[in-house]
């Protein structure tokens, strides 16, 4: 099960600065946080989460593996890439294929970066990027909405499913709104297969500068702002930060971040963040051998959530023995929990909460 996010924003916000820390902290952490680059600007990161190490001391495991997030470096985009200006169909192509947005803002004042619009309001920039990619929406909304019209009135059902969240959809991005604001609950799904860039759920990070990466600064409040009013999230990064922090060897980041006022990395953040805008949640197997954070969206099943070590486990499944974490730890691991009746048996209709530690019992 993959999930990814695509780092998008104008040139010269830092995009690729972000990402290259993001890749570079990854490697500097391969026995932690395995890192593979699939494609020069795809990378693998580990998600951070203390209750891993928590487990792998409990569980006397020997080996300790988290469960990742993809990062791809999109093109950079320019006004007019919705007509394919600049690299714009790149950019649009690969954003179509990711399942969330991290968008970068440049929050910053530097006359040694030129600003390709030629002074720094990062609002305009988010509106600038929001704008190319409603209008590719648009074409591609008119494009398909009159066939699948002609296909419902002649009584095709799927047609008639697709053109009730078509239609909506189209009446949002003709009024300069992101499809997301047109798609009910029950329909994401569905919606998803459209493709649709404005219904991709978005991040916003704002890269300051150093002296601001601790509190952020005027532009990062117009953003958080903006993001608060669209319901989507933002984080403070200052890129520059962390592309030194992840040069640093392990022992001395936690120093150096301390020197800045900051208790964790931005990247961290910009990871966790990503990870929970995806709606997903971790669970964990605990055993000898290893201690393992495996990914799941919210609302999955056990023997769905079992099919992510292996589809046997979810074709063969029996029932699972469930421990939330705070028991786990509170009673010393999975022998304690069970003397204090802790453990439960779970079927088929138990849905994984966050945390959970899971054994599978299952026959093929």
């Amino acid at each position: 099960m993959g999930f990814n996010c695509g780092i998008v924003g104008l040139p010269n916000v830092g995009k690729s600065t972000l990402f290259n820390a993001l890749t570079a902290t990854a490697a500097a952490q391969a026995a932690n946080y395995p890192f593979c680059t699939i494609e020069p600007n795809t990378g693998r990161v580990g998600v951070p989460d203390k209750r891993l190490d928590t487990l792998t001391v409990i569980g006397k495991s020997k080996t300790t593996v988290p469960t990742s997030l993809e990062f791809v470096d999109i093109a950079g985009l320019v006004r007019g890439a919705s007509k394919g200006e600049g690299l714009g169909n790149q950019f649009l192509a690969n954003i179509r294929e990711v399942d969330a947005i991290i968008h970068v803002l440049r929050c910053f004042e530097d006359g040694d970066i030129t600003h390709v619009e030629g002074s720094v309001d990062p609002i305009r920039d988010a509106e600038t990027v929001e704008t190319e990619l409603m209008l590719a929406d648009l074409e591609s909304i008119e494009k398909r909405l009159p066939a699948a019209q002609k296909k419902a009135r002649g009584g095709d059902k799927e047609a008639m499913a697709q053109v009730a969240i078509m239609e909506p959809i189209l009446e949002a991005l003709q009024a300069g709104r992101m499809a997301r604001t047109a798609i009910a609950p029950a329909d994401v799904e569905a919606a998803r297969r459209l493709q649709l860039m404005t219904s991709k759920p978005v991040l916003y990070v704002c890269n300051v500068e150093e002296a601001s990466a601790a509190n952020g600064n005027a532009f990062s409040e117009r953003v958080a702002a903006r993001a608060a009013a669209e319901g989507a999230r933002h984080v403070v990064v200052s890129a520059a930060i962390e592309a030194e922090v992840s040069q640093l060897p392990d022992a001395d980041r936690a120093e150096f971040l301390d020197g800045l006022g900051l208790t964790d990395s931005g990247l961290d953040r910009v990871i966790r963040e990503g990870y929970a805008l995806l709606g997903l949640i971790t669970y964990f197997t605990v055993g000898p051998k290893e201690a393992r954070a495996w990914t799941i969206v919210r609302g999955t099943k056990a023997p769905q959530a079992a099919a992510v070590i292996h589809n046997d486990f979810e074709r063969g499944f029996i029932a699972c023995e469930t421990t939330a974490y705070d028991d786990f730890v509170a009673y010393k691991g999975e022998q304690g929990a069970k003397e204090a009746g802790k453990v439960r048996v779970e079927g088929k209709e138990y849905v994984v909460k966050d945390g959970d530690i899971l054994l599978f019992r299952f026959n093929v």
